[in-house]
């Protein structure tokens, strides 16, 4: 295998202090070959693809490249050598162009007409439709991820590199992501694939290698085992299933009526007369592309951001007017998105992030004045009830890996025995272990009398755990619908905007 190898990984070792991220790790990729990469979160992908991609240099081991030494010592090196990778979070400028923002990317980009022209080519051929004059703030975050993969294709990769690169699109969406990367492969580009969505990796991917604590446990043919081996050979133990305890709806809790808000800003997504209610014990799950107004429903019903117009009431209370930390103190709690600068601060340690949002309804302040040893046992209870991997609770929230952060940030929440839990993708970026953990988390504060909306893109996880679905497109809501007997297709139509159901108006 080494032999015939395009990508060849020999004993790459990288340790930070604490922690070994990669220990004597080894793999190889052939040309035309999609190779998945597996493992739990800190379990050491993202370190082990930026060695890979010129981010980070190896203590030890060494790569080759078409069976020559390769060692870059920077991204533009990696690219240079036909390495490309497409990144979880979008590097995209919103008021620039797609072509602008493509040149970017580029050493030497050609004049604009001529780099124009060669996006509409390269997108087409690939099944990737994209108008260069848009603005990137205009596009959905499919869209964007186009254009990051169409800025990759333009520079002719030998490897490409892909992390979570399902976690924003719509099962259509899915599919053709899914035509244009085995074209790539059928063309000889090899692609080298991080994903927690194991159905995906089953489907897509010829082989994998499966890393636990830095260090290669398997590699094996995906197509052969199912998704639960793969997550326990993930994990090295048996993967619990999150279960749901059958229970009466209670009162109402939630109830948002007729709400609009316009964006606050250029590129948001603006509310449009969104109804809803939720019961005490009730899970609703609301779908959506990305960028359709998840993030200003989240913020209308934190207080975050006040509406034009409409009423949100809590046990029959009106909130609208209320900012955040009143909302807090009614017990209506939210775990935003964006991990790090919204739900956490980056350079804060996890006790700081803990008293942050734990302040009032745990009690953590005594006449001004903070209560330090409080806030420390806060944190050391997220993280030790959820399993967070890290050092300790002085740890700064930056030092954790996306997948530990984020279960600090909702296990965080959770704790504060919240009336009305809103948290918005709650298992971005988590693995399957985690991400069932969370789940279960979410299952479980219902069963005791929560009302709680999941807003989230990954349909597989709404219909596990919901109770009633709605989808967000372009700032509507439809109408609440019971899970039980919406198939997938469904609810994939609703979140791309066929809107055959009537807009929700309780």
């Amino acid at each position: 295998m080494i032999e015939t190898a395009l990508l060849a990984v020999n004993g790459l070792t990288k340790a930070y202090p604490g922690v070994v991220a990669n220990s004597d790790v080894s793999f190889a990729i052939k040309p035309g070959e999609v190779h998945a990469l597996l493992g739990e979160n800190g379990a050491g992908k993202s370190t082990l693809v930026k060695m890979i991609y010129g981010l980070v240099r190896p203590d030890s081991g060494d790569m080759t490249l078409n069976g020559a030494p390769y060692s870059p010592a920077e991204p533009r090196a990696a690219r240079a050598s036909g390495v490309a990778m497409v990144f979880q979070h979008f590097s995209l400028f919103n008021a620039l162009n797609v072509a602008e923002n493509i040149a970017l990317g580029m050493e030497n980009p050609p004049k604009q007409n001529v780099l124009s022209a060669r996006i509409r080519e390269v997108s087409e051929t690939y099944g990737l439709p994209l108008d260069p004059d848009r603005l990137v703030g205009e596009l959905s975050a499919g869209e964007r991820q186009r254009v990051e993969i169409i800025r990759c294709l333009l520079q002719n990769p030998k490897i490409l590199i892909m992390d979570e690169p399902t976690s924003v699109l719509t099962p259509q969406e899915v599919e053709i992501l899914f035509t244009t990367l085995r074209k790539l492969s059928a063309e000889g580009t090899a692609i080298l694939y991080i994903s927690h969505k194991l159905d995906e990796i089953r489907s897509l991917c010829d082989s994998a290698t499966i890393l636990r604590l830095g260090k290669v446990v398997d590699i094996c043919d995906p197509r052969e085992k199912s998704s639960r081996e793969l997550a326990e050979m993930m994990v090295g133990q048996t993967l619990h299933t999150p279960e749901r305890t059958p229970h009466a709806f209670e009162d109402i809790v939630l109830k948002v009526s007729d709400l609009s808000m316009k964006a606050p800003t250029a590129f948001g997504t603006s509310l449009k007369n969104v109804s809803f209610q939720v019961h005490a014990g009730e899970i609703l799950g609301i779908g959506g592309v990305a960028g359709n107004g998840q993030d200003e429903l989240l913020a209308a019903i934190s207080g975050e951001t006040q509406p034009n117009s409409g009423v949100v009431s809590v046990n029959g209370t009106p909130v609208q007017n209320l900012g955040p930390n009143a909302r807090r103190r009614l017990a209506i709690l939210t775990a935003p998105e964006e991990r790090l600068g919204h739900a956490a601060a980056p350079d804060m340690s996890l006790v700081e992030n803990a008293l942050m949002t734990g302040a009032i309804r745990e009690n953590l302040t005594n006449r001004g004045f903070l209560k330090w040893n409080a806030a420390r046992d806060f944190a050391e209870k997220i993280i030790k009830d959820f399993d967070v991997r890290t050092p300790g609770p002085q740890n700064v929230a930056r030092a954790l890996s996306g997948g530990n952060l984020q279960k600090f940030v909702v296990g965080r929440e959770i704790l504060q025995r919240p009336d009305v839990l809103v948290v918005n993708q709650p298992t971005w970026g988590v693995d399957a272990a985690a991400a069932a953990d969370i789940r279960q988390a979410l299952l479980d504060l219902a069963a005791q009398g929560s009302a709680v909306i999941v807003i989230s893109q990954d349909l597989d996880e709404l219909m596990e755990i919901s109770d009633n679905f709605s989808a967000l497109n372009e700032g509507t809501l439809t109408a609440p619908r019971p899970v039980q007997g919406l198939t997938v297709d469904q609810i994939g139509l609703m979140m791309g905007g066929a809107h055959g159901m009537e807009v929700a108006h309780v």
